[in-house]
């Protein structure tokens, strides 16, 4: 994916942040590959979070998914 890509995703990425850094934590975009899958890294305290998966798959990567039909899945990487 181009830089304009990235430029998007970011943006995405830069409404669902306020929510994460509520409890400290936020999301860092790591690489958009091209088969579709972004790879992301959660920082602060959503790295040490029980629930930072549920994160990931129902808060991220449904706001990417809706807004980018391209994405077929958000993988955390560490």
């Amino acid at each position: 994916m181009n830089a304009l890509q990235r430029e998007s995703v970011e943006k995405t990425l830069a409404r669902v942040r306020p929510y994460l850094r509520e409890d400290g934590g936020d999301v860092e975009l790591v690489r958009i590959r091209d088969d579709g899958i972004v790879e992301v890294r959660l920082t602060g305290s959503c790295v040490s979070c029980p629930l930072s998966v549920m994160t990931v798959r129902a808060g991220i990567e449904r706001a990417l998914m809706l807004d980018h039909e391209e994405i077929r899945r958000v993988e955390q990487v560490k």
